[in-house]
């Protein structure tokens, strides 16, 4: 594959993934199910948490499946064509970058979009399986623990490059590329939870299953 070959195919591994991670599941999951907008309820976020709060588990449940998946989903079809040689090895963590920059900042809705937990999660899923297993677990244990979302998302996203690296040559072979989306990705989750941050020194934090104080 020639080097202009090479750019165009991270060009279009990174459009592709930026697409599928703009569909915004918690506003498909919503609507399809006759509830209200998560845009106006809560913290006004659409991803997963807010759609909680709304007061349907079944539905926050396919939301944080859908924005899972989307990430997983771009990462995984990069990986099928780089295997074939239609893509460059690099257009794999590229695509999955893409997506979670569609979670972000979605075409469809306007560039106004969630916070990424899930859709991150996903790309872990597709790049490395345990790495995304560390991550989750935890996230579940600060979750369950504490009760703040918040919390458990930015511990994750502290110690997902940290686990990357800890991995290499034990469980996987780590690359510069890689662990460069991983910590692109991390930082900006934790910019996306810098008022959650805030509101956690403050106290004023919702924890799960309540609604978001005023």
């Amino acid at each position: 594959m020639t080097s202009f070959a090479s750019i165009l195919g991270v060009a279009a591994a990174l459009f592709i993934g930026y697409l599928m991670g703009s569909v915004p599941f918690a506003v498909v999951v919503s609507r399809a199910m006759g509830l209200k907008d998560p845009r106006s309820f809560g913290s006004g976020n659409p991803g997963a948490t807010n759609v909680l709060r709304g007061g349907n588990k079944l539905a926050a449940i396919l939301t944080l499946i859908g924005d899972a998946a989307k990430g997983w989903l771009a990462v995984t079809l990069a990986a099928w064509a780089a295997q074939r040689g239609l893509l460059p090895g690099a257009a794999i963590p590229l695509a999955g970058l893409g997506a979670f920059l569609g979670h972000l900042y979605p075409l469809f809705l306007g560039f106004r979009g969630g916070k990424g937990v899930a859709t991150a999660l996903g790309v872990l899923l597709a790049l490395q399986p345990w790495l995304a297993l560390a991550t989750a677990a935890t996230w579940l244990i600060v979750a369950l623990v504490t009760r703040y979302s918040s919390l458990a998302a930015i511990l994750a996203a502290i110690f997902a490059p940290f686990y990357y690296i800890l991995g290499d040559k034990v469980a996987w072979r780590a690359d510069a590329l890689t662990i460069s989306v991983i910590v692109f990705i991390s930082v900006l989750l934790l910019a996306r939870h810098r008022e959650n941050i805030a509101r956690l020194l403050a106290g004023k934090e919702s924890r799960i299953g309540s609604k978001k104080k005023s």
